[in-house]
């Protein structure tokens, strides 16, 4: 790093239009990464430096300064990634099992035989014995990762799990990665909305939407007690 490197100044901050956001340019010594913050103008904890903008889908937001420690940060953005993919598999399950006629999410989990859309699952009377055998598979896909040293094929193996090139382009990957943690994190959300849901009316999620839409004046977040007890 030269003088005149080491002495550049951070790109003022500007406001984005629509007031959606604040944009700010952090030098990385010869990079200038474009961050998007999660709360424009905020210091400190509010957009701590350790986050820079590299990470896909960071916006600043650790105001418990988590990931202060670099390797906690990779291993909470590890984990992250992985909740995001379960979450994503998750709701698109919780949705689709319902939307083509198989039951629902709630009560598909204690049917007898256990079925596959529709198809009987050898021993799907034995539900434990279903989730010991999905516990085997996962464990072994999930030690053939652990065992990789290198923190970014960690998170993005590539190879065979990327049948369609969509790595190659290092612009259109990077972009992916910003989709796929978006959605993610939406569907994180999403599930623990899913449980919220069932515990606090006792349905499915096509369920309330329809009920919802049916009546939407009464049938709404305002009518039910348990989401907004203090009505």
């Amino acid at each position: 790093m030269n003088a005149m490197t080491a002495m550049r100044p951070l790109v003022p901050a500007k406001t984005v239009m629509g007031g959606r956001a604040l944009r700010r340019s952090v030098s990385n010594g010869a990079v200038t990464v474009a961050k998007q913050l999660w709360c424009p103008g905020g210091q400190g904890k509010l957009n701590p430096t350790y986050l820079d903008g590299t990470l896909p889908g960071d916006y600043g937001f650790d105001p418990l300064e988590l990931g202060a420690v670099p390797a906690n940060l990779q291993r909470f953005r590890e984990a992250e990634l992985i909740h995001s993919r379960w979450a994503m598999l998750g709701a698109a399950g919780v949705i689709a099992v319902e939307a083509l006629g198989f039951g629902d999410w709630v009560s598909a989990q204690t049917a007898s035989p256990q079925t596959y859309f529709g198809v009987v699952i050898p021993g799907g009377d034995n539900i434990t014995a279903n989730v010991s055998l999905f516990t085997v598979f996962l464990a072994f896909a999930e030690s053939a990762r652990q065992s990789n040293t290198d923190a970014q094929k960690r998170l993005y193996p590539g190879g065979q799990f990327d049948p369609m090139g969509m790595s190659k382009d290092p612009k259109a990957f990077k972009e992916a990665q910003l989709k796929e943690i978006k959605n993610g994190r939406l569907a994180m959300l999403a599930c623990l909305g899913f449980a919220g849901q069932a515990a606090s009316t006792g349905t499915t999620p096509l369920a309330n939407l329809a009920a919802h839409l049916a009546d939407p004046f009464h049938v709404n977040v305002g009518s039910n007690p348990i989401a907004l007890p203090f009505l």
